[in-house]
């Protein structure tokens, strides 16, 4: 008896473990997705930023002045709020919160920041991540 309670005990730590070890990956996946946005923009790249991103019609941002349906539209927004470096200062993400909805989608919730010699910005953000095609992309950014 002893013997079929610790092989069921060692069977479900390893179950565990194995959903954990997945959804790690999961996590760090996007996190490098998200520290390459930050590399991207702090190089003046937003077409580099914008890789983290749906590249389709159906991608949601939400920002201040509402939403914005398509990638090639949000691309066309950030270059006209950010036309420069100097506008675009240095980026800096804080990862506040992961939550895996099912497998295939992710929750994000997070804080960036603006240092820039025009005067420095900031606010919180919360993304839909969506595995497609085998990588993690942004479907909906909601910004503020």
């Amino acid at each position: 008896m002893q013997k079929i309670f610790l092989f069921m005990f060692i069977s479900l730590f390893v179950l565990v473990q194995g959903g954990s070890f997945a959804q790690s990956n999961n996590e760090k996946a996007i996190r490098e997705i998200l520290s390459s946005q930050e590399n991207s923009w702090n190089h003046g790249n937003l077409e580099n930023f914008m890789q983290g991103y749906w590249k389709n019609d159906s991608l949601m941002f939400i920002g201040k002045s509402g939403i914005t349906y398509g990638w090639q539209k949000t691309l066309e927004n950030y270059k006209k709020r950010y036309p420069d470096t100097a506008a675009m200062g240095t980026l800096t993400f804080t990862l506040i919160q992961f939550r895996p909805l099912l497998a295939s989608y992710y929750f994000v919730v997070g804080k960036w920041d603006l240092q820039r010699s025009i005067g420095n910005i900031g606010g919180h953000f919360t993304l839909l991540f969506k595995k497609i095609k085998g990588k993690w992309l942004i479907v909906a950014d909601h910004s503020s």
